[in-house]
């Protein structure tokens, strides 16, 4: 990815720098721009110039970006507890989407162009063939609803901007699937784990890299870049698997690197075995080709993107001795 030149170098304001893709977009940004980052807490481990920001408060969101005049803003803060959303659908509707339309609403009065991340979610699962960006949306529950009224308030609003619908989001940093099975997995000796929902796992990291290489293109002229292609497009990374199948790739990267496991059957259930608050979509395929033939990027496949993940946790995880023995 070529880098601005030091004379020339935008202003990048990073919404929700200590999220998951937050924490991996503060680096591929830095080589675009000038990050400014906002979290809860105003405070950044991966950000210099970091300030605090309460999405909930509108007038706080506007003086942040007049402040700072960003000619791009990046809003990688989102509401991300699925089941929690169903009674705590204010919450979620105004971080997902009321934020998102005073985000940019700010952002086309300065100017400035819009990236901002959706969800598989904001389709009903039906079927089995991926979703195209112009498929019919039907959210399940509370949290893909407020995520397509994100959506919705984005285009709206008429700002110039990139609109990236991802998948079963997981990565080094913030709470995800693959931390919850390699924590379970040294604590008990079987799981159940569904086996009818299928989609692509898709790093943190890979979705910045793609971010980066989308924004490398616009040559730090990034609105009038967006306004040429920007839109909706979906990214996740090559293949599909199923939540079972991604558990058992888990466990063997873990058992390969000597990781004291005491999981020794991982057991596949239907969706109906595994009652939530929240419905999931059994589908959650999504066909990426537009941006592959937009901006000729191909995401890695999900096995390797999760390797990769699992390279950079190792370090966090207990290692085996003699005595411990292997997952069966």
């Amino acid at each position: 990815m070529s880098s601005i030149s030091s004379e020339s170098r935008p202003r990048i304001l990073l919404i929700g720098a200590n999220g998951q893709v937050g924490w991996e977009l503060a680096q591929t940004l830095s080589t675009l721009g000038d990050v400014t980052a906002t979290t809860r807490t105003g405070f950044s481990l991966v950000v210099a110039e970091c300030r605090p920001l309460d999405l909930t408060d509108a007038n706080a969101i506007r003086a942040c970006v007049n402040d700072v005049q960003p000619q791009l803003i990046v809003n990688a803060a989102a509401y991300t507890a699925v089941d929690r959303a169903e009674s705590d659908t204010e919450m979620a509707n105004w971080i997902n989407a009321d934020a998102v339309a005073v985000i940019a609403e700010a952002a086309k009065k300065i100017g400035a162009g819009v990236v901002h991340y959706s969800t598989d979610y904001v389709f009903n699962g039906a079927g089995d063939q991926p979703f195209c960006e112009d498929a019919p949306t039907g959210p399940l529950g509370a949290y893909g609803a407020s995520k397509l009224a994100g959506e919705e308030a984005l285009r709206s609003v008429g700002v110039d901007h990139l609109l990236l619908r991802v998948s079963w989001v997981y990565g080094v940093h913030g709470n995800n699937f693959v931390k919850t099975m390699l924590r379970l997995g040294l604590e008990r000796p079987e799981l159940s784990i569904v086996a009818d929902q299928i989609g692509a796992p898709t790093s943190a990291r890979a979705i910045a890299e793609a971010t980066g290489q989308v924004l490398a293109q616009a040559n730090g002229d990034f609105a009038s870049f967006l306004n040429r292609v920007g839109g909706t497009y979906h990214f996740a990374c090559d293949g599909t698997t199923s939540w079972h199948e991604f558990a058992s790739e888990i466990f063997e990267l873990a058992n390969n690197a000597d990781v004291p496991l005491s999981i020794r059957n991982v057991k596949a259930i239907p969706t109906a075995d595994y009652p939530t608050p929240a419905t999931r979509p059994l589908n959650s395929r999504l066909d990426c080709s537009k941006l592959t033939e937009t901006f000729g990027i191909v995401g890695p496949s999900w096995q390797s993107a999760l390797r990769a993940t699992f390279a950079n946790l190792r370090s966090t995880l207990p290692t085996a001795t003699k005595a411990d023995c292997k997952v069966a």
